[in-house]
């Protein structure tokens, strides 16, 4: 199963996080599909930059978001566009 989710990076108590695409089996810092974001929780609010094209096609595509992730969608509002895109399909 492919997953939209963080993985780490930055250096000791300064933590940054890409948003990837991964299959589910890879390690939190392993191999990855696409980056399609960044998320940095200590600015002040936490900055998040999501490309809303990208993250569409892969929802599209059935990759599932871990719930950290899925919270950064819904606010962003990105989660709305995907439910509103639902019904045009059918």
């Amino acid at each position: 199963m492919v997953k939209i989710r963080l993985r780490r990076v930055g250096r000791k108590h300064k933590p940054i996080y890409r948003v990837v695409v991964a299959d589910s089996r890879a390690p939190r810092d392993g191999a990855f599909i696409e980056i399609i974001g960044h998320y940095n929780p200590l600015t002040d609010p936490a900055s998040v930059d999501i490309n809303e094209e990208k993250a569409l096609k892969w929802l599209n595509c059935g990759a599932q978001p871990t719930d950290t992730v899925c919270s950064l969608l819904r606010k962003l509002g990105i989660i709305d566009k995907l439910k509103q895109q639902i019904p045009k399909q059918n």
